[in-house]
């Protein structure tokens, strides 16, 4: 399974929409770099934050999720609590080929500070906002830049199309807009 290179991912994101607002080259300069990179794209985080709270002490459970469990907050900067999460979504809109499978780490400028980012795999033709969890594994408050970079997709290209894409199959999260809850 071939991983696809800066060439690639700029060919896509001009000519089919593969990634919108699309930046075609590393932004660095005083910022957590975002943009294209030699075998991926650095995605940022948007200014639209769901902080985990505990004040209603309810259980987390992903089959019966309470939106109560999160505080909205939109800014520049948003702080983290200790051994806590929120959720936020990514600035660039993804529309993913059909060949296409990818998967998203985290950038090492936050993971040296204890702040995980996961976000699982977009599958074969899903699209959308990418809603992602930023965890902050410290016993101190962490500080999330809004419009920043947060963690770097790979492409990687199947042998051959799937037989049912995310699209074909109406995927739950397919074309969401904003920061996506979990759906049963």
């Amino acid at each position: 399974m071939p991983i696809m290179n800066d060439a690639w991912i700029t060919r896509m994101a001009r000519e089919h929409g593969m990634i919108e607002p699309y930046e075609d080259r590393q932004v660095r300069q005083g910022v957590i770099s975002y943009g294209v990179s030699s075998f991926g794209y650095d995605m940022r985080v948007a200014r639209e934050f769901k902080i985990f709270t505990n004040v209603l002490s309810s259980v987390v459970d992903p089959k019966h999720f309470d939106p109560k469990s999160f505080v909205e907050f939109e800014g520049d900067v948003c702080i983290v609590p200790p051994n806590s999460f929120a959720l936020a979504r990514s600035v660039e809109y993804f529309r993913i080929p059909r060949d296409i499978l990818t998967i998203c780490v985290g950038k090492s400028t936050y993971a040296r500070c204890g702040i995980i980012t996961n976000v699982t795999p977009f599958e074969p033709e899903w699209e959308g906002f990418v809603t992602l969890e930023i965890s902050n594994t410290t016993p101190l408050p962490a500080k999330i830049y809004a419009n920043e970079g947060i963690a770097q997709v790979l492409f990687l290209q199947g042998n051959a199309e799937p037989d049912v894409s995310y699209r074909d199959k109406s995927g739950k999260y397919q074309g969401q807009v904003g920061i996506t809850l979990p759906k049963l």
